[in-house]
């Protein structure tokens, strides 16, 4: 992952990292590993996730047919 600094703007140069290392999940992801997770307990989050993500894609799907 590469960031470019314009005219000495170091601060604008983190804020672009970490909204690119957000949006890659890098911050979740080392949330997660911080501890160790039940391989059960990760099977029940996961799909959890799964339901989460299915439903708000339904969701958008219908609000934008019903939008036509």
């Amino acid at each position: 992952m590469q960031v470019s600094v314009r005219d000495n703007n170091v601060e604008q140069a983190l804020r672009a990292l970490k909204k690119k290392l957000q949006r890659e999940g890098v911050f979740r992801e080392m949330k997660l590993k911080q501890h160790f997770e039940k391989p059960s307990v990760k099977k029940a989050r996961e799909k959890a996730e799964a339901v989460r993500r299915a439903r708000k894609l339904a969701r958008k799907k219908l609000q934008r047919e019903g939008a036509l």
